[in-house]
């Protein structure tokens, strides 16, 4: 009976703990409003780095060279391309005055990941303001640019955006969206708390000079990912972040076809989170540690006979309706859709599936950005 009521004493907590993440932390997000912008016009030097994307760069460059507004220029990286990655942009060229071409030939990129060429572009890039994103992303609106760069102040370095995946049928799809979805509501609700720790570079902007003041990527230049959240877990202070959140500020990819594409990708985000600052590698991880031992103690429960039994499905039934409020309420912000009723199976996918990534990152490396 003493180790039941221990049992349960412990899954409560650990459930209060959850309930506390979500209507204290996740709620940020959820309750948050727009605000109406100062509009100010700065000038916008969009930075995308290039390694074999000609047929991304043939069908996104277009969305982006018709953006509507009135200073911007376009940074292309041609990072040892082999396909006609070289010949599409010097056509592109001779169209959009505002492109620049930056080439980066074999054997110069020693650590063959994407923090030399994006640095390439980042130098290369004449404005103050950076956005940078993937060849494979295409802008939601022709107002991209423009939503994104209203968001900064003089007090702004830092703005992160999100980048959706396309939705597609399939399983693997709706588990990919999910996957994101719940990143980004992570990655925003922290920064409205002051306490930003990632952003994705599909859609992320900061300034030029900020990337000067902390020496770029120069900390982890060895480390082939992190270009965009061990940089941000650098850079970011309590008040010089800001998130777009508006439809128009969005990116679309495609998202990887199979389960094994999908996994090498993932392998290769969870590769930088151990070198976060330990504030943020505590927060999240105690998240991650009580979401585990809610689910566990749940189940181990369910086969005690005790007298608690009522208390304890009422506080699973709790933290379950918690979890669907906000991910429903977060859907409707990022305008995706079809994923509530799977959310529920799709955690607990991801409780089983993370740490086989976190073990294979210990036993193999991915050494390609691309």
């Amino acid at each position: 009976m003493i180790q039941v009521d221990l049992l349960t004493g412990l899954f409560i907590s650990c459930a209060l703990i959850q309930i506390v993440y979500y209507w204290c932390v996740f709620s940020r997000f959820v309750f948050y409003k727009k605000k109406d912008e100062h509009i100010v016009l700065n000038p916008v030097s969009v930075v995308i780095c290039a390694r074999n994307e000609y047929h991304n760069l043939k069908k996104n460059l277009p969305f982006i060279f018709e953006q509507v507004y009135p200073d911007f220029e376009v940074v292309v990286v041609n990072d040892c391309s082999e396909d006609d990655t070289e010949y599409l942009l010097k056509k592109f060229a001779e169209k959009y005055p505002n492109l620049k071409i930056a080439t980066i030939y074999n054997n110069v990129n020693f650590f063959s990941g994407k923090k030399f060429p994006l640095s390439v572009g980042i130098k290369s890039a004449k404005n103050e303001i950076l956005i940078l994103t993937d060849a494979d992303c295409c802008p939601s609106s022709n107002k991209w640019i423009e939503t994104i760069q209203n968001k900064f102040t003089n007090n702004t370095e830092i703005v992160l955006g999100y980048g959706a995946y396309e939705s597609t049928p399939g399983i693997l799809n709706k588990l990919i969206r999910f996957d994101t979805i719940t990143i980004a509501l992570q990655y925003f609700s922290y920064a409205l708390m002051g306490q930003a720790y990632m952003g994705v570079g599909r859609n992320l902007s900061y300034r030029k000079s900020l990337f000067y003041k902390n020496k770029g990527f120069t900390e982890h230049y060895k480390i082939r990912s992190g270009d965009d959240d061990l940089f941000i877990n650098k850079a970011a202070t309590k008040n010089n972040v800001r998130i777009a959140i508006h439809p128009e500020s969005f990116t679309y990819s495609k998202p990887k076809a199979t389960f094994r594409e999908w996994f090498y990708q993932k392998k290769r985000h969870f590769s930088t989170s151990h070198l976060y600052k330990f504030k943020h590698k505590f927060l999240l991880g105690l998240y991650s540690l009580t979401q585990y031992a809610f689910y566990l103690l749940f189940i181990i429960l369910l086969f005690k006979i005790n007298d608690n039994i009522l208390l304890v499905v009422s506080m699973f039934m709790l933290r379950l309706l918690s979890s669907l409020f906000v991910i429903k309420k977060t859907m409707k912000k990022l305008k995706e859709q079809n994923l509530l009723l799977f959310s529920p199976l799709f955690e607990i996918i991801f409780m089983l599936l993370n740490p086989i990534i976190v073990f294979s990152n210990l036993v193999s490396k991915n050494n390609k950005w691309k």
